[in-house]
């Protein structure tokens, strides 16, 4: 019986894999096909539709843009959301119930509306359709991405104890929260930092409302080399992965070589 029920399992796993793999690894040849529409495979294959978006203009200037809006909205998401939650889960739990509903609201409101309401009251310079205005946006719209991973995590830990014994040893409140709260919800911001990343990478409908063409992201050149060339497009959607890919590597990898001195001072103490 258990043998049959781990059967079952890995057949479901295996089905859920291949549900999510097909596509991915459609595009991916797609991408250097020639011609692809007669047959089950693809009748020869190209690195043309990669070597027409590298060479187009706005190709490393989209992409800058890109990263840009996604490095600065986990920054933000950082700065603004881990201390706030700290604050309400150690300070202010009765508010904790509103700050969940707040966290639900911006799954509720599309981003065509939060666009548009930030640029009818944000019509104003220098904030009207900026970068700062869009990646402001970004923010609103990510926070969600980021605040659970977090507040899961410091439901995880005894997070009173912790902060009881370092007023103790006479720790103020930002070295709590760097030294002491940080290190053990590092998983939480981990996590956070990568959902928010990969959201605000791939964000069309913010960018192309709030900036447009005067700060044009890589979304938006991939949507307009959707209505010209699918093959380019295709091929810009492997770099557009690639590239968030490689930059979560990047991370987990800064992360975790900052952890190391972090553990180390902590040891010392």
């Amino acid at each position: 019986m258990r043998q049959r029920h781990s059967i079952f399992q890995i057949l479901l796993i295996g089905l859920f894999v291949t549900y999510m793999l097909i596509p991915i690894i459609a595009t991916y040849v797609f991408s250097v096909a020639t011609k692809w529409d007669a047959s089950i495979l693809p009748e020869g294959y190209t690195l043309e539709w990669y070597q027409i978006a590298f060479e187009h203009p706005y190709f490393s200037i989209t992409l800058t843009n890109s990263f840009i809006v996604s490095f600065s909205a986990v920054i933000a998401g950082l700065l603004f959301i881990v201390p706030t939650t700290y604050w309400v889960h150690t300070r202010l739990p009765s508010a904790k119930p509103l700050l969940d509903m707040l966290m639900i609201l911006p799954f509720g409101i599309p981003a065509v509306v939060l666009a548009l309401a930030l640029i009818r009251v944000y019509n104003f310079a220098p904030l009207a359709r900026s970068p700062l205005l869009l990646i402001s946006g970004c923010v609103i719209f990510s926070m969600p991405f980021m605040y659970r991973p977090v507040s899961n995590s410091l439901m995880a830990i005894d997070v009173h104890t912790l902060t009881e014994s370092a007023l103790n040893l006479g720790a103020n409140t930002l070295q709590i929260l760097v030294r002491v709260i940080a290190p053990n919800i590092l998983p939480g911001i981990l996590s956070g930092s990568l959902l928010v990343f990969a959201t605000v990478f791939a964000e069309f409908t913010l960018a192309n409302l709030i900036t447009g063409a005067s700060f044009k992201t890589f979304p938006i050149l991939l949507v307009e080399f959707t209505k010209q060339d699918g093959r380019v497009a295709a091929a810009l959607s492997v770099i557009s992965f690639t590239v968030a890919w490689i930059a979560s590597l990047a991370i987990l990898w800064v992360s975790g070589r900052g952890r190391k001195p972090m553990e180390e001072a902590l040891g010392a103490r």
